[in-house]
């Protein structure tokens, strides 16, 4: 796949960044490039490759799913301009 000028311009539009006429041709350079290293990278064979969640062999940490409150009220407002019975107070936006 190649890019022209008036697909650069296109892209360039849709992401609503202001390039200017004369570097149209560069940018379409950089995306051809940048397809061309995506071409370059699915003729690598991944068959039987394991996903990595980091470049050294680690497990995940793991804790037991067990819903709580937290404990934090006191702590969480404390910061609040109002509280009120425990809660956020905010003030009546419909009448």
């Amino acid at each position: 796949m190649s890019i022209d000028t008036e697909t650069a311009r296109r892209v360039a539009h849709l992401a609503r960044i202001a390039v200017p006429e004369e570097d149209l041709p560069a940018l379409a350079g950089e995306f051809n490039a940048i397809l061309g290293f995506i071409e370059q990278l699915s003729e690598v064979d991944v068959e039987g490759v394991e996903p990595m969640v980091s470049v050294t062999p680690m497990r995940l940490k793991r804790r037991d799913d067990v819903v709580t409150d937290g404990g934090q009220q006191q702590a969480v407002l404390a910061n609040a301009p109002d509280a009120r019975e425990g809660f956020f107070a905010v003030p009546k936006v419909v009448e």
